[in-house]
């Protein structure tokens, strides 16, 4: 305690002294308090505008490589359960690496939680740090683009600032990187869990009408629900898998799924099969990373993005319908739009910036769109998508169509 010349005893004053920083690769130091796990780690970041599902969001594998910073305040007051995580083997922890907040995680405040959110991230391997100005950093991103950072948790609050400087600009960033053989499934399996449902949880699909292989670049589970949802077996395979291993399962429809990383890299070993499988008369249906692996096998490009599209409040419209849509977004590259050949139709299109969000082939039951229309916890607005995906096989077998949407939309 300090005295002063009245003799009143005031606190004595003291300093703050950050316990987690974010160093960015041109120099930008932001200092905070660290929370979940020590240690160092380097990527690429990015801002996420969603409003709910930060569990869903940092254990979705299209985040491997990123570090995520999240414009919401209040992150954490719904804690975290074992039902709201969306990779597919928790133990790879194939997901974001970092984690950004404005505000110190509060106690958790939902009937659903099982865990605090900062024990969670240490449990998982995730580096956070709070009391951030989200909103300047946010700003600097979509002035300057994703840059190349380290973010690192040290309780003792040593950091050494031009060697994680050195570090972060040292890093070769996601350009050219093949992030799908690092979370990908290691062998094939089967999947039928359906849906959530409140007061119930999951159900199991026990009668499939069809069967659905998934290539696994990086796969949400919330995909494999709706799929299965809709009358599916649904047969997973590793990223790797060549156009023979996934025709031996004899699919009614094949889907590709979302992931990390630059297309063009995982491409070199993913696009040769697809464009064998793109031959057959077997349905397709990509999502993200596998709506643009497939627009480079049909001839098209991709390119990176200035700052991305991440969150969960993006309006995109459906050409095919007319309707515009809220959908959530998770992807640093994008579809060149101008680059489609004759004969593949643009489909969806971003109102934010106009970039490609959707594909089709035309005479062909093959689509792709670059947002995720399972979003988990929300919004539902493309769900329709999966029955459109469901239809075109169910209209090959015989069986009776489903309607795209229900009688409300």
């Amino acid at each position: 305690m300090t005295t002063t010349d009245a003799g009143a005893k005031t606190a004595a004053w003291t300093e703050f002294k950050p316990t987690a920083v974010l160093v960015l690769a041109d120099g930008t130091v932001i200092e905070g308090k660290g929370l979940g796990a020590t240690g160092a780690c380097e990527a690429e970041v990015c801002f996420n505008t969603a409003l709910t599902g930060y569990e869903e969001i940092l254990t979705d594998p299209s985040y491997a490589g990123q570090i995520v910073t999240f414009t919401f305040p209040h992150i954490g007051n719904v804690g975290t359960n074992k039902e709201d995580i969306e990779d597919l083997t928790p133990a790879n922890r194939a997901g974001a690496v970092g984690a950004i907040f404005k505000a110190d995680i509060t106690a958790p405040s939902s009937y659903r939680a099982a865990e605090h959110l900062d024990d969670w991230l240490k449990a998982r391997g995730v580096i956070a740090l709070a009391g951030v100005d989200t909103r300047a950093l946010t700003v600097l991103i979509r002035e300057k683009g994703m840059p190349n950072g380290v973010i690192a948790h040290d309780p003792d609050g040593n950091f050494d600032i031009p060697a994680l400087t050195k570090r972060a600009a040292a890093w070769h960033g996601l350009l050219d990187l093949d992030l799908a053989k690092d979370v990908t499934s290691g062998q094939s399996s089967v999947w039928t869990e359906k849906p959530w449902v409140w007061n119930e949880g999951f159900d199991q699909q026990a009668a499939p009408e069809f069967h659905v292989v998934a290539i696994d670049y990086g796969i949400k589970r919330n995909i494999l629900r709706l799929i299965a949802g809709l009358g599916a077996k649904v047969t997973i395979v590793p990223a790797t898998a060549t156009a023979e291993d996934v025709l031996a399962y004899k699919p009614d429809g094949i889907f590709l799924s979302n992931g990390p990383g630059d297309p063009a890299a995982t491409g070199k070993y993913a696009v040769p099969a697809i464009q064998e499988l793109i031959k057959t008369d077997i349905p397709v249906f990509g999502i993200c990373l596998g709506h643009q692996m497939l627009a480079l096998a049909l001839g098209g490009d991709t390119k990176k993005m200035h700052q991305g599209h991440h969150g969960a409040n993006h309006p995109v419209r459906d050409d095919t319908t007319g309707k515009v849509e809220i959908v959530s977004m998770n992807h640093g590259f994008a579809v060149d739009a101008d680059s489609l050949p004759d004969g593949v139709e643009e489909t969806h299109v971003s109102l934010f910036d106009g970039s490609n969000c959707g594909l089709r082939v035309t005479g062909k039951s093959i689509f792709s769109v670059q947002h995720h229309p399972e979003a988990s916890p929300g919004p539902q607005d493309s769900h329709y998508l999966f029955r459109r995906f469901a239809n075109l096989i169910r209209a090959r077998q015989g069986l009776e169509l489903l309607p795209e949407r229900d009688q409300a939309a």
